[in-house]
């Protein structure tokens, strides 16, 4: 019910706001902008709430193989990216991803070692990734440029908000810290594909 109120409130104070915007003929344009603002900022912030409380926080087997599985995912397309990609950017960004990216499975697999009981990691593919490699591997230069990146995005999209969840609200320590020193490589990864992916002709 908390959580409810919580949810509740800034969608309330968004309407007030707008409707304030709305029949106070004496406001500034400047005054109306700032509470427009304001109405639309409450409305994603409890969008951001809802989608947090509806989202549950991994148990530590689960997020130790989910980040195995990206890491196993990002490793395998990287070496189809340094293989078919056409542009110099995106080799450089798959070189990238092969070396963090083991060094996150190493740190994941180290963390879940350490956790009482201990948890081993399950690196084994989705069918969502295996269908996405398979993709990739039909595709060469430039075409294949679009994919990956576009592949990329969505992957680190998700990475990150598998590390933030963790790294906030996980149950296993060794892998919560994990999670928290993974997560700003993450950011790091997403910002530079979404700059190479603008750049790409197209």
């Amino acid at each position: 019910m908390r959580t409810m109120k919580l949810m509740i409130a800034p969608v309330t104070l968004a309407l007030l706001l707008a409707g304030c915007n709305q029949n106070g003929a004496d406001a500034t344009p400047s005054a109306e902008n700032t509470m427009a603002e304001m109405a639309s900022d409450a409305v994603s912030d409890a969008a951001a709430d809802a989608k947090e409380a509806l989202t549950p926080t991994p148990t530590g087997q689960e997020f130790a193989d989910k980040a195995a599985r990206t890491d196993a995912y990002e490793i395998a397309a990287a070496k189809l990216a340094k293989k078919d990609a056409a542009s110099p950017d995106i080799k450089s960004f798959a070189a990238m991803m092969i070396t963090d990216h083991t060094a996150s499975t190493a740190k994941i697999k180290q963390a879940a070692a350490a956790a009482n009981p201990p948890i081993t990691p399950n690196a084994t593919l989705t069918d969502e990734q295996t269908q996405e490699l398979a993709k990739l591997g039909t595709l060469k230069g430039a075409d294949f440029d679009k994919e990956y990146a576009r592949q990329q995005v969505d992957t680190h999209d998700m990475a990150l908000a598998l590390m933030t969840l963790y790294a906030d609200h996980g149950d296993v320590p060794s892998l919560k810290a994990a999670a928290g020193e993974i997560k700003p490589v993450v950011q790091m990864h997403l910002d530079k594909i979404k700059n190479i992916q603008a750049k790409l002709p197209g």
